[in-house]
């Protein structure tokens, strides 16, 4: 692992400088299950976030273009404070005081789950870093993204508000109809980003 590590550090020196797309999603919508331990020990289940926008980011502590998106990542979730939407890094193949480490040098306020056999990215083919997927209300993958994106761009703040569920009210009865908005090309690789095709 320690070795596969720094051929993947390389790999990120290597990588191109520019922004991943959000590109539509063509591949089976249904995403793969996700059950994960976050940073103190609590179990998160892709399935628990059902009815909320969900922004799946593989990556990791050794990975620049991760590291370089994160805040990025944080003023989205920020400018949808109180909207049904929500962040979820899974960290690759390391343990709970690295994460931990890196969050005292980058506070940030997502949820942080680890991926300490490398058996989630497996499922999800996740084979550079970082790569992110957004999943919608209906938990089906909508959009993806291939290297480090520019979250906080108002075309990609515009992508994730189209997902948000609609909810209207209707006086008669007091009924409340749900109106969900709006397919996961498989990724090709844009953005920074560092392989791990080794791994598979």
């Amino acid at each position: 692992m320690r070795a596969l590590a720094a051929a993947l550090v390389l790999a990120a020196a290597a990588a191109p400088a520019h922004a991943a797309d959000l590109r539509p999603w063509s591949g089976d919508a249904t995403p793969p299950a996700l059950v994960l331990k976050d940073v103190d020990g609590r179990e998160h289940r892709l399935a628990d976030y059902r009815g909320k926008v969900v922004l799946v980011n593989f990556w990791a502590t050794w990975c620049e273009p991760c590291r370089e998106e994160m805040p990025a990542m944080q003023r989205l979730q920020q400018r949808l404070d109180g909207k049904p939407f929500v962040v979820l890094a899974v960290d690759f193949g390391e343990g709970d005081a690295r994460v931990k480490g890196f969050l005292k040098e980058l506070p940030l306020a997502f949820t942080f789950l680890l991926d300490r056999d490398g058996s989630a990215a497996h499922a999800w083919r996740v084979r550079v870093l970082p790569v992110s997927f957004l999943i919608d209300a209906d938990q089906r993958i909508r959009y993806s993204a291939v290297g480090d994106a520019a979250w906080d761009s108002p075309g990609v703040e515009r992508i994730v508000r189209g997902l948000l569920p609609r909810v209207a009210l209707r006086r008669a009865g007091h009924n409340i109809g749900i109106a969900r908005s709006g397919e996961p090309p498989e990724p090709e690789a844009q953005g920074a980003h560092s392989w791990i095709d080794a791994l598979f």
